[in-house]
C-alpha cells in the first residue's frame, strides 16, 4: 500500500483552485495517476486530519512541447477535487501569495 504522501503529490495553487477552496469548501490536489477515490480520501484525512465528504477526479493528457526541431510530450497527470464536510476547518497550504 502506498503512503499518503505518495498518493497526494502537491496542491494545485492557481486562481481557480484557490477560488474553489474559498467558495466551495473544496481542496484541489495533483495526485498519483493510478490512485483511486477511496485512496485519495483516506490520504487527505490522514495528512490534514479532516473529514472528507466527496472526491471528484479528472485525468489530463500530457501536451506536446517543442524545442526547435525536437518534440516531446509532458507527462499525463490526475487532479482531485476533495470536498470537506460542513463544519470542518479548512487547512492552509497557500499562504502569502
Amino acid at each position: 500500500m502506498k503512503s499518503a504522501y505518495q498518493i497526494i503529490r502537491r496542491p494545485v495553487i492557481t486562481e481557480k483552485g484557490l477560488g474553489i477552496k474559498e467558495n466551495q469548501n473544496t481542496l484541489v490536489f495533483q495526485v498519483a495517476p493510478k490512485a483511486t477515490k477511496t485512496e485519495i480520501k483516506e490520504a487527505v484525512q490522514t495528512i490534514f486530519k479532516v473529514k472528507v465528504s466527496s472526491v471528484r477526479t479528472a485525468n489530463y493528457p500530457g501536451k506536446e512541447r517543442r524545442r526547435g526541431k525536437f518534440a516531446g510530450y509532458r507527462a499525463d497527470w490526475k487532479k482531485a477535487y476533495v470536498k470537506l464536510r460542513s463544519g470542518e476547518k479548512m487547512p492552509e497550504y497557500a499562504q502569502n501569495l
